[in-house]
């Protein structure tokens, strides 16, 4: 049962990164449902060294709903709240997110997905290691979350 589980939360996992990836690397449309073929202008230097952070949650049972939007607005805020400390302006340069709502019914109990863009590993580190706006917001989780997920990718790259 277990290895049921873990093999459902890896394709589920695959699955979502695979979807990001798509329309992360070839900038497809969602307006255009006649494209058949991707721009892959897209994949050209200006992506390789960015960051794409995907964060997964599944909040525990009893966490009202006024908790649960107030979380997710305030992680979408992070966008604009991290400051580079050498620039003195936001580095995350893109963050999206919502509620899962896939028909495949793959999602292993996660409940709400972000996507947060990075120009660089540097930059991610220092989101996820000093960034005093992401610390906070971290240490607010205590006790709300029953799952968390987080994976990253560089798009376009499939090889270590």
């Amino acid at each position: 049962m277990n290895r049921q589980r873990l093999l459902k939360s890896t394709l589920i996992t695959i699955g979502i990164i695979s979807l990001i990836a798509l329309f992360t690397i070839f900038n497809l449309p969602s307006s255009n449902p006649s494209l058949t073929k991707p721009d892959n202008s897209s994949l050209s230097n200006s992506n390789m060294g960015k960051i794409v952070h995907i964060v997964m949650f599944e909040f525990n049972e009893g966490v009202s709903a006024e908790v649960v939007d107030d979380t997710c607005s305030r992680l979408l805020a992070l966008k604009d709240q991290c400051i580079h400390p050498t620039t003195n302006k936001p580095y995350v340069t893109a963050g999206m997110g919502g509620k899962e709502n896939s028909p495949e019914d793959l999602s292993g109990g996660l409940t709400h997905i972000f996507v947060l863009e990075f120009e660089s590993l540097e930059d991610e580190m220092y989101y996820l290691k000093k960034d005093p706006a992401h610390l906070a917001f971290v240490k607010t989780l205590d006790g709300l979350l029953k799952k968390a997920q987080v994976v990253d990718f560089t798009p376009g790259v499939f090889q270590p």
